[in-house]
């Protein structure tokens, strides 16, 4: 990802099979136990599932959806953010340490200044992907 400058709104590749390639299950009586031990290897463990529910639990804030959608397109400044999101520099820097605790976003220094950028490709995709199905319609 880029540290700076912009960033286009690509679409994203689907990881998994599509709904109509997918396969579906159901015992009649639900007592054979055989197809519940078949799909647990699908099925999260506590942890990975705890870590997943934070990170979607961050993103559940519109404000902090905000300020990821500037980040998915330029690297800027809290100052900056603050001008953008027509708020207080407290308030942004209690989002942005939410976001950066949860390697949504990350900062480096530069004099007085702290610029932000998403972290990482995945949390791009992940707001675009978010953002795609809420525009699907």
């Amino acid at each position: 990802m880029q540290r700076s400058g912009t960033r286009s709104l690509e679409p994203i590749k689907q990881s998994h099979p599509p709904a109509h390639e997918r396969q579906s299950f159901c015992t009649a009586d639900h007592s054979d136990s055989t197809l519940a031990a078949a799909v647990r290897a699908h099925l999260l463990d506590g942890t990975t599932a705890s870590q997943a529910a934070e990170l979607f639990k961050a993103l559940a804030d519109p404000t902090r959806i905000r300020i990821i959608s500037l980040l998915a397109h330029t690297e800027m400044c809290v100052g900056d953010l603050c001008l953008a999101l027509e708020m207080t520099q407290p308030a942004i820097s209690y989002q942005l340490r939410i976001l950066r605790t949860l390697r949504i976003v990350r900062s480096r220094r530069e004099g007085k200044h702290i610029f932000y950028t998403l972290d990482d490709d995945h949390v791009y995709q992940i707001f675009r992907q978010g953002l795609d199905h809420v525009q699907h319609g």
